[in-house]
């Protein structure tokens, strides 16, 4: 399956799509595909003038590989400027994410970079890492015991220049980590797989600040910044290849022991 043929909806009745996943090693769907299906969706209703500038994702129960997903898209705003959406993806078992997202058009004010891109050896000079969907690459750079992980991140397939392409693909890589940084600094964690733990992750943001090209290399760098109970909370800042800081992403994730 290519990114593109997962990224293609299915009209379903107005404001209404219908998508499919492939089956992951672990069973179920992945999360980061369900967000980048939700923008997908609702951009479809969107104006291509405006770009999409964040989104804030609820994962409500897991979804299943064997069942098509459904999204329907409610207009809450059409601005001048800004252009507001939630959508909901449904299975038979009910609701499985609520998702809002916000549109933009771009305005031309000032442009500062504060946080930096961290050195690193670029891509292209580590080996290529067996990742676990053949949708995407990934070149681990950092993976550390203090909550810690970073890797460079492309699709397999290259893209036009339609911007939610590439939005949409990075939605899809920003789920990857944030679980594994908040399981790494956990003061119990013993082994690269987690085994003693079950993790899902409960919501997820994510901050456009450029467009991303999602063709080409981008680092994601992220961090735990909080483990209270079991609930931790992840930091993702991700970079072009040239340093641009062009999104960042939230998640909180639930860690418990397994039973």
């Amino acid at each position: 399956m290519q990114f593109s043929d997962l990224m293609t909806l299915e009209p379903h009745g107005p404001d209404t799509f219908v998508g499919v996943g492939p089956r992951y090693p672990w069973g179920g769907l992945y999360g980061g595909q369900i967000v980048a299906q939700s923008l997908r969706a609702a951009a479809h209703s969107v104006n291509p003038e405006h770009r999409v500038h964040s989104l804030h994702a609820y994962f409500i129960r897991r979804g299943q590989h064997d069942a098509p997903v459904r999204f329907e898209v409610d207009r809450i705003r059409d601005g001048r400027s800004f252009t507001t959406r939630r959508v909901v993806a449904r299975q038979s078992a009910g609701a499985i994410l609520n998702m809002s997202c916000s549109f933009s058009l771009p305005e031309g004010e000032s442009d500062l970079q504060t946080h930096p891109m961290p050195e690193v050896p670029a891509a292209d000079d580590i080996q290529q890492e067996a990742g676990w969907l053949e949708l995407m690459q990934r070149r681990d750079v950092i993976r550390d015991t203090i909550g810690r992980r970073a890797a460079w991140f492309r699709t397999c397939q290259a893209f036009g220049d339609d911007p939610i392409d590439h939005a949409c693909a990075l939605a899809y890589f920003s789920d990857d980590f944030p679980c594994d940084a908040v399981r790494l600094r956990h003061p119990s964690s013993r082994d690269e797989g987690g085994g003693e733990f079950w993790m899902t992750s409960l919501d997820h943001a994510i901050w456009f600040h450029h467009p991303p090209r999602a063709d080409r290399w981008m680092l994601h760098d992220v961090r735990c910044q909080s483990l209270v109970g079991s609930h931790g909370l992840a930091t993702a800042h991700v970079f072009s290849e040239e340093g641009q800081h062009v999104a960042t992403v939230t998640q909180e994730a639930l860690m418990r022991p397994r039973r």
